[in-house]
């Protein structure tokens, strides 16, 4: 494998897509104003949204709530990428039909799907998987994969780096998110990216590792969701060969290695806690299906985000 270093591209362009958070009010309704006001800073900051995705709790959303996202997003804007999801349980068959839906209400409102993991899919060897994956985003003009790692999901999975390449040969795959938080196996897709298809975005979804720009991924994050104007400014500085790109990258990374610590999937109420600290959300409430933060984080999210905004 190349030294990592040698990998590291100065003073490019990095795509930043940010998966908008979903909030939800006390009483467990979707805190929909809250999704509307976040989606704005989010468009504001000149970040791509990224709706439905986990930050999103799709796995936890019915159909019309699924599809209420999509129309408020597409009301906002026309550059966007969302989950293409289909809801099952362990033993499920792959439900190919629901995700063919779900990736044609995405393409419908000219969004990018993104194939979200799901037991049936994950399931399948290698070959079939791929093959799957082909026939779930045929009718897509254009489709992002996703490698999503299991302590985000139960039915996560990072293929093999052969099943990656068979991914990018996928001519109207223009990208996959990579969600295992190990640096080595993103730089080996780096690696193979750069040889065999320069043009094909690695999103990095490496929350403790948000760096991983500098190697020429771009990034889908969940970790952008809570200010994704100190992720644009300084994506900016990286871009302008700025050097206030290494305080900011770890004053954010300091954040990311607060909120995604164990168990993971409880960064989602981080975030409801973090925008409601800057007004934002009118309450911090805990989405569906995960174990709650303490009240104790809540002086070091405030600390983090006065020295964000004073950066």
């Amino acid at each position: 494998m190349t030294d990592p270093l040698d990998l590291i591209v100065r003073q490019r362009k990095i795509t930043g897509m940010s998966a908008v958070f979903l909030p939800f009010t006390s009483r467990g309704d979707i805190d929909w104003e809250g999704f509307e006001r976040h989606l704005d800073r989010t468009l504001a900051a000149g970040l791509i949204p990224a709706v439905n995705m986990d930050t999103g709790s799709i796995q936890f959303l019915d159909e019309t709530d699924r599809r209420q996202v999509l129309d408020l997003t597409r009301a906002q804007t026309g550059n966007f990428v969302a989950g293409a999801c289909v809801r099952d349980r362990a033993g499920d068959a792959l439900n190919l039909d629901a995700y063919r839906k779900s990736v044609g209400e995405i393409t419908e409102r000219n969004g990018t799907p993104v194939v979200f993991p799901c037991w049936g899919l994950n399931a399948l060897e290698d070959a079939a998987w791929l093959d799957a994956l082909d026939a779930i985003a045929r009718d897509a003009p254009r489709f992002i994969g996703f490698e999503l790692g299991p302590q985000f999901v139960p039915y996560g999975r990072i293929v093999s780096l052969e099943t990656y390449a068979g991914m990018m040969s996928m001519e109207n795959c223009i990208g996959a998110k990579h969600s295992s938080l190990d640096r080595s196996l993103e730089w080996q897709r780096l690696e193979l990216r750069n040889a065999r298809r320069p043009g094909f975005m690695v999103l990095t979804g490496n929350d403790l590792a948000i760096d991983m720009v500098m190697y020429g991924s771009d990034y889908l994050l969940g970790l952008s969701s809570f200010a994704p104007e100190a992720f644009a400014r300084r994506d900016r500085y990286w871009a302008e060969g700025d050097r206030a790109f290494h305080s900011l990258n770890d004053l954010l990374q300091y954040l990311g290695q607060l909120v995604f610590r164990s168990p993971t999937p409880s960064y989602k109420h981080s975030a409801a806690q973090f925008l409601s600290l800057d007004g934002t959300l009118a309450e911090a409430t805990c989405p569906p299906g995960i174990d709650p933060r303490p009240d104790s984080d809540l002086p070091l999210l405030e600390e983090i985000r006065a020295r964000l905004a004073g950066s």
